[in-house]
């Protein structure tokens, strides 16, 4: 992906703790994508539409909405908004529901950052 195209790149980042949130919108900047944080998916619903953004990546368990919850929420609005989904429960059986529902990355924390960051420029790919 050309430095053009990355700086075109919005992404949320979705997490309900907040240094998880800020780690992750700090990679994401040093990669050259622009970047938007909220603490739960309610927040960035509230926010600009989903089409604003080229790539979601959000986890999977939070309070309120969870991230299988917000993607199945998107897929009935009609947003394709690619969602990378992370979380510290990697189990098969929701890696199987989160991609079945759309995601198109399913990452357990930890994780590297360039296998976020290989997921990120997979899903913009399309764009």
């Amino acid at each position: 992906m050309s430095e053009s195209v990355t700086n075109q790149v919005h992404i949320a980042v979705i997490d309900d703790h907040e240094s998880v949130r800020s780690a992750l919108a700090s990679l994401l900047r040093s990669y050259g994508y622009l970047t938007s944080s909220f603490d739960c998916a309610e927040s960035m619903l509230a926010g600009a539409p989903s089409e604003r953004y080229q790539c979601i990546v959000t986890d999977l368990q939070m309070p309120g909405m969870s991230g299988i919850e917000l993607l199945e929420q998107l897929r009935r609005q009609g947003s394709e908004t690619p969602l990378i989904m992370i979380t510290a429960f990697p189990e098969p059986a929701v890696r199987q529901r989160v991609l079945q529902a759309g995601a198109t990355c399913f990452l357990g924390k930890p994780f590297q950052s360039n296998d976020l960051v290989r997921c990120i420029r997979q899903a913009c790919k399309a764009l």
